[in-house]
């Protein structure tokens, strides 16, 4: 079709290529991102996995993406399916169909690209002729339940170690004359794979899920995989295109997970333990980044406890180019950070107090005070840094309305802080959204609030911010936060609901007021209400659908934790080198 083709081509030529790809093997694989494009090719992740294919010798590998909203129109009216973007392949010739799914939201996109590729949507309805259909990323690292029944096999963890050992194993049995139910039975024995059609569970009247029968060899349990030595793969921008979500930039990768144990945030649990990278294989990164971009996006859930931090962004600026580290934390960021930053003329910078009140920085772990926070922001800004970025959550659990006034006083306190002191402020950004929970982290168990509640809150916050010259927040749809927490904490059965948003056209809200009327007349045993997986906390002692991925961390460890949260008591950060509690070390 000339639409997508002609669009492939203009992308390709706008790329640039920063590896080498190796010799063509014998496995086809399409690398799918299951969102459009620009937001593909901004995934460090997704481009970590497109090289370790593209330079595997077992396989020769294309990419693919959502369609743009005209290719989808005029795909579905021309009835000619998706096709990859290198070569214009449709995607039911390839062996491998790969999705990388870094977000819960992008579920719904598996179903669509599959659709449109002329594939059934469900694993058990495809043949020997069909594709294969594996899934990995960290959407699936915490809960691949919801899109259990579409997907052939998962991959859980991190790929750098685990891609090569699927490839050269799917190698072994193309030719083996195996069927596909038996290829896929021997690719389920390699560490970290995950099945699906070995695992049936069972509920109760209810509706909480109570067994999980396990069919295959072994114990019924999925270890994560995780790689120990991050200087060994460096995850740095691949591919380079203006078009991207930071196409601006040159990403690199500076480390994985967090040391401060944060109750809400499942990136510091699933990438437990923390693992940086060396200061000096950063600098090489550096170095061969500013070749190609002036500025360098340093990318970790948590930027300001990264080791020797302020040494490197003085040593980007020294040699010319910008460091834009992610969100950092208040209370760690020192003044030699806040001038090496500012020195650097990055014009904006994040912090993430999450909570306005000490007692809810209590409640999510956040181990930070009042004055560490209106210190950072004087030293950022003093230091050169127009204009600041703040993240807040509302619907914690336990919330006041006091909790929520004084997300509007510390920012007022800031703003007036740093306009007393002189310093030339551009403006201050607020970035406030509804707690959504989710898998492996103490606030698991925990209900979102009621969407009525959280747009009466975010409504009053809005009006007493409103005076405030130069200061805008940002919200996300109370509707947005409850998308993703039926996603995050549903089980297999969510499927169906999926499903149903797919047929619907995408429209997911409407779907979702349909099955929560529905449930209010069926009889016990029927599928649940939406609300269900969303508005109600799961019992202490419930198994949990993603129980059976172990990421070692403790369950019992997060149960303590999630105490500690509604008692008000903080847990130190992680010393790898001594603390064994959480069992992840």
């Amino acid at each position: 079709m000339w639409l997508t083709t002609q669009r492939a081509r203009l992308r390709l030529a706008a790329e640039t290529r920063l590896f080498s790809a190796g010799p063509d093997g014998e496995s086809s694989v399409c690398l799918i991102y299951p969102n459009r494009y620009a937001v593909g090719m901004a995934n460090l992740g997704f481009q970590a996995a497109y090289r370790i294919f593209s330079q595997d010798s077992h396989c020769r590998c294309e990419r693919a993406f959502l369609p743009d909203p005209d290719e989808a129109v005029a795909l579905s009216r021309t009835r000619t399916p998706l096709a990859s973007l290198e070569n214009q392949r449709p995607l039911a010739d390839f062996e491998l169909l790969a999705f990388s799914v870094s977000f819960e939201t992008d579920y719904l996109h598996i179903l669509d690209i599959l659709a449109a590729a002329h594939l059934p949507l469900l694993a058990a309805e495809r043949h020997d002729r069909h594709p294969l259909v594996i899934a990995g990323g960290p959407a699936t690292f915490l809960n691949p339940e919801p899109v259990a029944d579409f997907i052939d096999l998962f991959l859980i963890g991190e790929g750098e170690e685990m891609i090569p050992e699927f490839l050269e194993r799917y190698a072994q049995l193309r030719t083996a004359g195996l069927s596909r139910a038996e290829r896929l039975e021997r690719l389920s024995a390699l560490d970290g794979a995950y099945l699906p059609t070995q695992f049936r569970p069972s509920y109760d009247d209810a509706g909480r899920l109570t067994r999980l029968d396990y069919s295959g060899p072994g114990q019924p349990v999925v270890q994560r995989r995780l790689v120990q030595d991050l200087d060994a793969y460096p995850t740095r921008s691949q591919i380079l295109n203006s078009e991207a979500v930071f196409g601006d930039m040159y990403l690199i990768e500076a480390s994985r997970g967090c040391e401060w144990g944060c109750r809400f945030c499942a990136a510091g649990y699933m990438y437990r333990p923390v693992r940086y990278r060396s200061a000096e294989n950063i600098k090489r990164q550096v170095t061969d980044g500013l070749k190609q971009r002036s500025t360098i996006g340093l990318v970790g859930a948590e930027m300001a406890s990264q080791p020797g931090i302020a040494g490197l962004c003085e040593f980007i600026g020294q040699a010319g180019g910008r460091a834009s580290p992610s969100s950092l934390k208040a209370d760690v960021v020192s003044q030699e950070l806040a001038v090496a930053i500012g020195q650097t003329k990055n014009r904006s910078v994040t912090l993430a107090p999450e909570a306005g009140s000490e007692r809810m920085r209590r409640l999510i772990n956040k181990n930070l005070s009042e004055p560490e926070i209106l210190r950072a922001a004087e030293w950022l800004v003093g230091g050169g840094v127009p204009s600041l970025k703040l993240y807040f959550m509302l619907g914690l659990p336990t919330e006041t309305p006091e909790d929520v006034e004084a997300i509007a006083e510390l920012s007022r306190e800031i703003y007036q802080r740093l306009s007393a002191a002189g310093a030339v402020v551009g403006g201050l950004t607020l970035s406030v959204n509804a707690f959504s929970p989710k898998p492996w982290t103490p606030l698991q168990w925990e209900p979102m609030e009621t969407l009525a509640s959280l747009r009466t809150k975010l409504n009053g916050l809005r009006r007493r911010l409103a005076g405030l010259p130069r200061v805008r927040v940002d919200t996300e749809s109370p509707r947005e936060a409850y998308y993703q927490t039926l996603l995050s904490r549903g089980d297999r059965r969510t499927g169906e609901l999926l499903l149903a948003i797919h047929r619907a056209g995408g429209d997911w809200w409407k779907v979702i007021q349909q099955r929560r009327r529905a449930a209010k007349s069926a009889s016990e045993g029927q599928s649940p209400s939406p609300d269900f997986f969303v508005h109600r906390r799961y019992d202490a002692q419930e198994l949990l659908p993603w129980d059976f991925i172990d990421h070692s961390v403790s369950k019992q460890y997060l149960w303590v934790e999630w105490r500690k949260a509604l008692l008000g008591r903080q847990t130190p950060p992680c010393d790898v080198s001594t603390c064994h509690s959480c069992s992840a070390c």
